[in-house]
């Protein structure tokens, strides 16, 4: 029986990864950003049969890697089968195919984070604020925001890395 895919959860959970896996084949950002978005219209227009997380990461940075290549072959840049095939090796290695772990630890961290840290990281990346805007909403510096966010970052990468330590 086929299950029907909700695109933009998919697109929530998966976005991040997908665009750093694109940047870890050697896309740009622009490029990166280029290749995601084909990646998750691809999704919209021909869509797969749901078989959980796993499978969804795997098929996605799949679609994501063939457009790449289409992407190298039409720039005649020059990389072989066997380097992608190493980065894929590579990839799988550093992050695997659990984002319901990362993704669960990330949620259970930012419930953490409170204050200014957490109007500051809403709105830089749930509302997309630039620096700027942020230091004009809150009334402080944008150095203020930019050292904010450093630790933000920092403390959510700790404690990623500590629930995900503690789960091994």
């Amino acid at each position: 029986m086929e299950r029907s895919v909700d695109v933009a959860a998919l697109v929530e959970a998966h976005h991040a990864n997908v665009w750093r896996y694109l940047r870890y084949l050697g896309c740009d950002r622009a490029m990166a950003d280029d290749l995601t978005q084909e990646t998750f219209l691809q999704i919209m227009q021909k869509p797969f049969e749901w078989r959980g997380q796993r499978e969804a990461a795997s098929y996605l940075r799949s679609v994501a890697r063939n457009l790449f290549l289409v992407q190298v072959r039409r720039s005649k840049l020059i990389k072989t089968v066997e380097d992608l095939e190493q980065a894929d090796a590579a990839w799988e290695r550093a992050h695997g195919d659990e984002p319901d772990e990362r993704q669960q630890a990330l949620r259970e961290c930012l419930e953490a984070v409170q204050g200014k840290a957490r109007e500051v990281l809403h709105l830089q990346y749930r509302e997309k604020a630039g620096g700027e805007e942020i230091a004009k909403r809150l009334g402080i510096s944008a150095q203020n925001v930019r050292v904010i966010v450093h630790r933000a970052r920092q403390s959510l990468k700790d404690c990623i890395q500590k629930k995900l330590g503690a789960r091994a």
